[in-house]
């Protein structure tokens, strides 16, 4: 009889924790939810208690927690309705939890992960910012609690599947050169640089090749998604920047490849369908069904690959010095461009100035060391209120 695992969601109502409950729904005899975690989309928590009947449902805002404990109570569900961080943290670390899908996007989601790590947990990371605003930290609580991580981004899950099954961190003794992270361009690759100054929110969104939700989709489009991802890489695989090369692939069919001393280049294939690296974390070691249509290599018939050009895609770039200058730089990086995404998708600001944004914010908050979680949550802070400050002058 197989074990049966049971887990956590943070982040149950966007698309990663969509696709996981659509992968554990497909394997009953597996997985047991303990509890699901959302923002304030109290429609779509209550269908999911509904179906999976967790222990605990967390809303972190307060007053989505009362409307659903209301509507739970009118459902007859046994379901205890909670809210807040202090929450998200105590169903993180339960003690009758074995693994974390830590699914929130945003700083948000940092503390529960962290708390998941504490408490030795099967973290399943799709949150970038734990690993971007404090990586190091974090890496060191992993490693302190004896915690287990497995990458859910379809890139660098891909990465750690085409790296030796032993890997422990050390490139060099592993063979592997560099490693080859890939990116789609987003929908404006072909675009005329001089028309990016009038993309609108729903352009901006309407990615080609991916389902996702708006703010990982803006990043997408700036790609700043990829230079957060080469942050995650360097401390997910011990990888210095020199040895982290960006690859467009427009076809999103390659995601991602390791380049070894031999000349062997080793690729994760598959459509483009994040409950494949879902599947492949929930299951590891094994192999689970995931749902995922099959890929069909005769209808793909091209792959193309391109170099990231960037004068079009200048996120990158200050992504790339964010992460050679270190310290709290990464967290600087994030926060300037959660505010600089939030206030585009806004209509308070264009496209183009984007970049322009986190740049400032980057040359105006003082470069320092971070040694505990409270000196990620601060840098955070005065970051935000930096691109605030900015965004108010361009008004």
């Amino acid at each position: 009889m197989k074990a049966v695992h049971h887990l956590t969601i943070l982040g149950s109502t966007g698309s990663i924790g969509e696709s996981t409950l659509d992968v554990v729904a497909r394997h009953p005899d597996r997985f047991h939810v303990i509890a699901l975690t959302a923002n304030n989309n109290t429609e779509r928590m209550l269908a999911q208690c509904q179906r999976y009947q967790p222990r605990y449902a967390v809303m972190l805002n307060a007053r989505s927690a009362e409307r659903l404990a209301k509507e739970v109570r009118a459902n007859g569900l046994d379901t205890e309705v909670l809210s807040g961080v202090e929450s998200l943290e105590k169903v993180a670390s339960l003690p009758e939890v074995d693994s974390v899908m830590a699914a929130i996007v945003g700083a948000a989601g940092i503390r529960p992960t962290f708390a998941a790590a504490r408490t030795g947990k099967l973290v399943l990371l799709a949150n970038k910012e734990t690993l971007v605003m404090a990586g190091r930290i974090f890496m060191d609580v992993v490693k302190k609690h004896q915690a287990t991580l497995l990458p859910i981004d379809s890139e660098h899950n891909a990465i750690y599947q085409s790296l030796p099954h032993h890997f422990n961190g050390n490139l060099a003794a592993a063979g592997v050169r560099r490693i080859l992270l890939t990116a789609s361009g987003g929908p404006f690759r072909c675009a005329p640089l001089a028309s990016l100054e009038q993309v609108t929110p729903e352009q901006a969104c309407a990615h080609p090749n991916w389902n996702m939700g708006q703010k990982i989709s803006v990043d997408s489009a700036t790609m700043m998604n990829k230079g957060l991802e080469v942050i995650e890489a360097h401390w997910l695989f011990d990888a210095a920047p020199k040895d982290i090369q960006v690859v467009i692939h427009p076809q999103s069919v390659i995601h991602s490849m390791v380049e070894y001393v031999d000349g062997s280049v080793l690729a994760q294939l598959g459509n483009p369908d994040m409950r494949t690296p879902i599947a492949h974390a929930l299951g590891y070691p094994e192999r689970i069904s995931s749902g995922v249509t099959p890929l069909d290599m005769f209808k793909v018939a091209q792959l193309n690959f391109e170099e990231p050009d960037l004068k079009r895609f200048p996120c990158l770039q200050l992504a790339y010095q964010a992460l050679a200058i270190g310290g709290n730089m990464p967290a600087v990086l994030n926060a300037a461009n959660e505010i600089a995404v939030e206030s585009f998708l806004k209509g308070l600001m264009s496209f183009t100035a984007i970049p322009s944004m986190i740049e400032q914010v980057m040359q105006s908050v003082k470069c320092e060391e971070m040694t505990t979680l409270d000196d990620v949550l601060r840098t955070d802070n005065v970051a935000r209120e930096a691109a605030r400050e900015w965004l108010a002058c361009l008004a």
